[in-house]
């Protein structure tokens, strides 16, 4: 059994925005499959056959409760979920798969290292930056982007969907080896 948990902000007035890429891509997976939906307090959460995908309800800074809850759930270890965020690091439509590392100054993700008591989380990060000068990163990250961006953040989450489902079929080595195609073909760099 595995899980793709996108980060983002549950509710309207978050929707665009680019801190809800993670949710983005759970949403796009959710296209191509027969999902069951289960509802909880922390969290939404599809399940097809072993495949788990969810979109934590505690909002970004407690996202690690809603992994926790997920964890209690389901038969999960941290290796077995790939956390799908923004990154505000990267250029607008990057998209990086990692292995492990820390958190980045993502408070999500930081969120879900401090829950789960490690580091060993396989994550695909996306970019939406870098931050304008001057602007606040709260504000920013929580901004609509522009039309001119649009079309990147669609490339890279569509992308970043291949990578995740490669990674609920085999695990992160799959994700890898469709990572490593997709950025030779000129996808999500």
């Amino acid at each position: 059994m595995r899980a793709v948990v996108g980060l983002g902000n549950p509710g309207p007035e978050y929707a665009l925005t680019r801190h809800n890429l993670g949710f983005w891509v759970v949403d796009r997976l959710r296209m191509g499959g027969n999902w069951e939906r289960f509802l909880f307090p922390w969290g939404e959460v599809f399940r097809s056959g072993d495949r788990l995908l969810l979109k934590p309800l505690t909002y970004m800074n407690r996202s690690g409760e809603a992994v926790r809850g997920l964890l209690a759930w389901s038969p999960l270890s941290p290796e077995d979920i790939l956390l799908v965020h923004d990154d505000v690091d990267l250029p607008v439509g990057a998209v990086r798969l990692r292995e492990r590392g820390g958190h980045g100054g993502h408070l999500g993700v930081r969120s879900v290292l401090h829950a789960l008591g490690t580091r060993d989380v396989p994550r695909l990060k996306l970019g939406i930056g870098p931050k304008p000068e001057g602007v606040d990163l709260a504000a920013f990250v929580l901004s609509r982007p522009p039309e001119e961006e649009l079309e990147q953040l669609m490339m890279a989450v569509a992308f970043a969907a291949e990578v995740a489902e490669a990674f609920l079929e085999g695990g992160y080595a799959a994700a890898l080896k469709t990572y490593s195609r997709g950025i030779a073909a000129g996808k999500g760099v």
